[in-house]
């Protein structure tokens, strides 16, 4: 094995599942299980056979990996049982996963207090519980837990817990800071001494990140000599999470030249993959993530705009498309003339630099800012802002009106139910039209009545989704009359995706606004003709 090569096991599956709030369905599991294997993960971990129903369905219809190995997770034998007759064991076994990871108390105060054995019928059953899984053929990983802290109070009962799994056959043992209340300093000093007695590529780490330190303390292990790492995506985990694969990843690769599973194409899928976990758990990305974070390539000061436009390397520590991410230039009320002209260059606009209309435009978007607007995430409403200052953006349509009724009331079946029905009147090419629709929501409904009269005059239009919706109060002091900013991101069949900003005192009207921009900006990026199927008639 390359002195080089770090294997990579994933816990979201489990640890992930601790987070407060999240709860996995088997469907979300063997989802995110088969994103773990296409990126390149090399164990993923499925959660805990014989735990609860959720872990036991998942486990029943394991998912078929191309890369990975997947692995079950459980417990050393309980005292005073064989390994044959232990349920525990047994469950953990059964699903006949390549790879189990059997977690064992490493700390003589946990031993005593929780398990209430003595110290060596632990280390007797850490080490029957590792040669049992070996001995039908499973590659044996032994979680060390709260090994920090107990080699910090008894090294010698700590490291003696790990030579028994090392001499069973475990493949991995690996070394938890199950507290998350070690530093890094002290994790590199402790990890060195165990390298005495396993070797590093028999170790692995295991860190929480209760101090903000599991992603350091993970790069100080591996610079201690261990060759596996353990984490999760985006963190996940219960307190404050594990350390985060997410940026353990690029760190090992791109930082310190280490070999992974995961190949170069693979690591320009790792922004896709984080955002596609946040997508699939409802909530929002965080935005400040290191690599993955849509303000890691941002640029919002006109000097730095103008740095990075001369030497990218001067404010970006690494290529941004490495990891699947982008250069953000951001447009804002404190942008100057660098950011609106590398925005044009970006969106593929020639300008001169002198042009008065970057002067106009640079106030105008400081003008919106101020009543609500923000174009640094509505990409899309700023590029219809900067074309309709040039010109260049036709009216597709005309919408004359829309009223918007919503209805609570008992349906004959006795049920409670709430409905939403938009009318909409809307000209295209001097022909009026007129639509009612129905929806699950106001702005369902309007989107829906507009749509129907659109489509068939602009087919381009039919595969576009909305797939986020944001509101946000402006003005909470003013309570239910305050101005409210609305967010839409929108995608198409083609992979694309593009977020506009609507702002007013009434929800409806902003949500229109951000609605029409989302619809415009598609039908201009296709090249519709104006007009539709009727364009050019009298």
């Amino acid at each position: 094995m390359s002195d080089k090569r770090i294997y990579i096991f994933d816990s979201t599956l489990r640890d992930g599942a601790q987070t407060q709030g999240i709860d996995f369905s088997s469907a979300d599991k063997a989802a995110i299980a088969a994103d773990l294997d296409a990126l390149g993960i090399d164990y993923v971990e499925g959660g805990w056979p014989g735990a609860n129903p959720t872990d036991d369905a998942f486990f029943g219809e394991p998912p078929v990996f191309k890369n990975a190995k997947l692995t079950a997770f459980g417990m050393t034998r309980r005292a005073g049982r064989s390994t044959a007759n232990d349920p525990g064991l047994n469950a953990l076994t059964e699903p006949g996963t390549p790879a189990v990871c059997i977690v064992g108390k490493t700390h003589d105060f946990h031993v005593n207090v929780a398990l209430k054995v003595e110290l060596d019928e632990n280390v007797e059953m850490i080490r029957d519980s590792i040669a049992h899984a070996v001995e039908i053929g499973r590659e044996a990983i032994f979680d060390a837990e709260h090994f920090f802290d107990g080699y910090k109070d008894n090294p010698d009962y700590a490291v003696a817990c790990v030579k028994a799994a090392y001499d069973a056959g475990a493949r991995w043992v690996v070394l938890c800071d199950t507290n998350g209340g070690t530093l890094p300093h002290e994790i590199e000093e402790i990890v060195t001494k165990v390298t005495e007695v396993v070797p590093g590529d028999h170790l692995g780490i295991h860190c929480h990140d209760d101090t903000g330190n599991a992603v350091a303390n993970s790069l100080a292990a591996v610079r201690a000599g261990v060759r596996q790492v353990q984490g999760t995506l985006n963190g996940l985990g219960e307190r404050c999470g594990n350390a985060n694969l997410v940026t353990l990843i690029p760190n090992l690769m791109l930082k310190m030249g280490y070999d992974t599973g995961i190949t170069e194409d693979g690591l320009k899928q790792l922004t896709h993959i984080s955002r596609l976990l946040d997508e699939r758990l409802n909530q929002a990305p965080n935005r400040s993530a290191p690599y993955v974070g849509e303000r890691a390539f941002a640029h919002k000061g006109g000097l730095h705009v103008s740095a990075v436009e001369k030497d990218p390397k001067s404010y970006e520590h690494v290529d941004p498309e490495a990891i699947g991410n982008r250069r953000h230039v951001v447009v804002s009320d404190q942008s100057g003339r660098s950011n609106i002209l590398a925005m044009f260059r970006d969106i593929g606009l020639e300008i001169e630099d002198g042009d008065p209309k970057v002067t106009r435009l640079v106030e105008v978007v400081k003008e919106r800012e101020f009543d609500g607007y923000a174009y640094d995430g509505a990409e899309a409403s700023f590029e219809l802002l900067a074309r309709r200052a040039l010109g260049a953006v036709p009216e597709y349509f005309k919408l004359t009106s829309f009223r918007v009724i919503d209805e609570r009331r008992w349906n004959a079946r006795g049920e409670l139910i709430t409905l939403s029905e938009a009318t909409v009147k809307a000209e295209l090419n001097g022909k009026t039209f007129m639509n009612v629709a129905e929806g699950n929501g106001p702005v369902n409904a309007l989107d829906s009545a507009l749509r129907d009269i659109l489509v068939p005059h602009y087919p381009e239009l039919s595969d576009v989704r909305l797939v986020d919706y944001k509101v946000r109060i402006l003005t909470p002091s003013e309570a239910t009359g305050a101005v409210t900013r609305v967010m839409i991101e929108s995608s198409d069949d083609q992979g694309k995706r593009w977020s506009t900003v609507g702002v007013s005192t009434n929800i409806i009207d902003a949500s229109y606004n951000a609605l029409h921009d989302a619809i415009t900006y598609k039908l201009y990026r296709d090249e519709a003709p104006v007009g539709g199927r009727f364009a050019g008639a009298a």
